[in-house]
């Protein structure tokens, strides 16, 4: 595991050395490629009863992951989600 200092190289997947801030900001990344994968097209139900299908996942600097649901205007903490269809 990489040690958590931003001055520090770290191993890449290709082995090549990239600082660790590039390191962490890639799995930042990477996590927010997965999350896209397993909720966009998928039915939600909010906390709130607002209800449809998840058309974008972006990340947001305050509250983490916001889902933007189709048919309702505005962005939504992904901690908002009370159901998600099978």
């Amino acid at each position: 595991m990489c040690p958590d200092h931003a001055h520090l190289d770290c191993p890449s997947s290709n082995g090549v050395l990239m600082p660790a801030v590039n390191l962490r900001a890639s799995l930042i990344l990477h996590a927010l490629e997965e999350a896209e994968a397993e909720l966009i097209g998928k039915a939600v139900v909010l906390t709130d009863g607002k209800a449809g299908t998840v058309v974008a996942v972006s990340l947001d600097e305050l509250h983490g992951l916001r889902i933007s649901i189709a048919g309702h205007d505005g962005k939504w903490p992904v901690s908002t989600i009370k159901f998600v269809q099978n």
